[in-house]
């Protein structure tokens, strides 16, 4: 990332909580990838979608009403969906990329659906559920679940302990550990679990130089991530970043010292600092 967006995006995760842009950071990410992305002209796409379906509403339009317009404008009219063919696209994990082929996965769809929702007033938050990325919102009724990436469809409380079953079938998920994963994330959380599925498309294709610098944006949203500091050292091996991974292997002990694979880094690490000592 050119150093100014850096230091915006600094600025920007730096404030608080309810003062961060979430889609603004979302774009600055992407400019990892895409240099000359212009962030603002993706923005007012955002707040042009926003209009789309404030046109559609009475101005005392209740929650229920207003979803609903959401839902149909977004996913019906205007062709917003889960990408199932190619789930794994990189693009799918990048907001601009979205925006432009109307194709996503629930982290990024979700971002989209909580900042367009904001514009139009309505107070949804990001769920890191298990494998499925959701968003949540408090009404007189209770809390409602709803899945972007399923066109906005509620989900239900038996829906959910499906998925988590589906997911764990060897464990049964109690009614606390539940109430647990539909917990709230923040702004930074929800950048970092989508960096984290693109970390993971890197790292499955072998495209180390892109898995380096997803982690590195990773570790400058949250510097203490010991399996990013980790997985990072492995890749400045494959790299032959020798004293790079030496530095991260160390810090992951640091911040992890019963690591079940401890011994093991420890052996790495004797044969690293040899080796550094060699290249010296």
């Amino acid at each position: 990332m050119h150093t100014a967006r850096a230091d915006r995006l600094k600025a920007l995760l730096d404030r608080p909580e309810d003062e961060i842009d979430l889609a603004e950071a979302a774009l600055l990410v992407a400019t990892d990838e895409y240099p000359a992305l212009d962030i603002e002209a993706y923005l007012r796409r955002l707040d042009e979608l926003a209009e789309g379906v404030r046109r559609r509403l009475q101005p005392e339009a209740d929650f229920e009403t207003t979803v609903v317009a959401l839902n149909e404008f977004l996913f019906d009219e205007q062709g917003f969906c889960g990408n199932t063919e190619d789930y794994y696209d990189p693009r799918n994990s990048f907001l601009n990329e979205v925006l432009d082929r109307r194709r996503g996965i629930p982290v990024t769809l979700a971002i989209l659906y909580i900042e367009i929702g904001r514009r139009l007033g309505l107070a949804l938050e990001g769920v890191t559920f298990p494998g499925h990325f959701l968003v949540k919102t408090a009404t007189a009724e209770g809390e409602v679940v709803l899945d972007p990436f399923s066109g906005g469809m509620p989900v239900s409380e038996e829906d959910l302990r499906e998925r988590l079953q589906a997911r764990f079938p060897e464990h049964d998920a109690p009614l606390g550990a539940l109430a647990r994963l539909l917990a709230a994330a923040d702004k930074k959380q929800i950048l970092l679990r989508m960096l984290r599925n693109l970390k993971a498309i890197y790292l499955h294709r072998e495209q180390h130089d892109k898995a380096l610098g997803v982690l590195n944006r990773m570790l400058s949203i949250d510097p203490v991530l010991p399996e990013e500091l980790r997985e990072r050292g492995e890749v400045y091996m494959r790299l032959e970043c020798f004293r790079a991974a030496l530095q991260d292997f160390r810090r992951y002990l640091d911040l992890n010292p019963a690591a079940a694979e401890a011994a093991l880094l420890h052996r790495r690490i004797s044969d690293l600092e040899r080796l550094a000592a060699r290249l010296n």
